[in-house]
């Protein structure tokens, strides 16, 4: 007869709290079994799915991701795992930006310098804009030819455009596609994400040149080469899904 163990045992046994372990179950990433009183119950297979969700979760990924690793859809591994090494870079890179713009703020304060709150706000705010933009550049310098570059001194953001309102809604749109991968890019649901994806490209498209749109396409093909350096808007993932629902189209 299959050992059952109750949830203070299992909770003892993974690590995780009681509160963690009721978590997992109304996510549907575990599913005890109960006792005529209600009480639950775990079987091997259920502490083996714990177990799963425990390191997966130190791996970085998301409960989505898990749930998709652990469901019966097929999971393409290599492509899942490839994403997860893609999103821990640019989160190493965001820690190497924060750590450098505290190492300024520090260094101001060693000399004595005035700074509060709003001072540190401001002075954070400053220099990671700044670091973006140079960030930016060097990546573009490598990927623009001296065409595309002329053409987008000619060709700035419309008087009044909201940055980070149009930063904000890629950000939400990429996140969405990500937590949908992997897809048939002949699907309907892929539609849909390629038609918001163009009608959010709208803007750019409307002042871009040949060599503007050719040379940020050949950028985002070459993501794997400068991901380090500055954190991409989606995906290498992400990119290969709208190609291949644009080519499917």
């Amino acid at each position: 007869m299959e050992q059952v163990l109750d949830i203070g045992e299992v909770a003892r046994r993974t690590g995780l709290t009681l509160r963690g372990l009721r978590f997992y179950e109304a996510r549907g990433l575990v599913k005890p079994l109960r006792t005529e009183g209600g009480r639950r119950i775990y079987g091997a297979g259920e502490l083996a799915r714990l177990n799963a969700v425990v390191a997966l979760k130190r791996a970085g990924f998301s409960l989505a991701q898990i749930a998709g690793l652990l469901g019966d859809r097929r999971i393409d591994l290599g492509r899942l795992v490839a994403a997860q090494i893609a999103a821990l870079d640019a989160r190493q890179a965001e820690i190497a930006e924060a750590r450098a713009l505290l190492q300024t703020v520090q260094s101001r304060i060693d000399h004595g310098e005035p700074v509060d709150v709003a001072t540190l706000c401001s002075l954070i705010k400053s220099g990671d804009m700044m670091m973006e933009h140079e960030n930016w550049k060097a990546v573009s310098d490598r990927y623009l030819s001296d065409e595309a570059k002329a053409d987008f001194a000619a060709n700035p953001p419309p008087s009044g455009f909201d940055q980070a309102d149009y930063s904000a809604k890629w950000a939400d749109l990429t996140g969405r596609i990500e937590a949908a991968l992997p897809m048939d890019p002949a699907s309907a649901e892929a539609r849909a994400f390629y038609d918001e994806w163009q009608a959010l490209l709208a803007p750019f498209r409307a002042v871009a040149t040949p060599a503007m749109m050719q040379g940020v396409s050949g950028m985002y093909d070459r993501i794997g080469e400068w991901k380090g350096e500055q954190k991409p808007p989606f995906s290498p993932e992400v990119w290969d899904f709208i190609k291949s629902v644009g080519s499917a189209a």
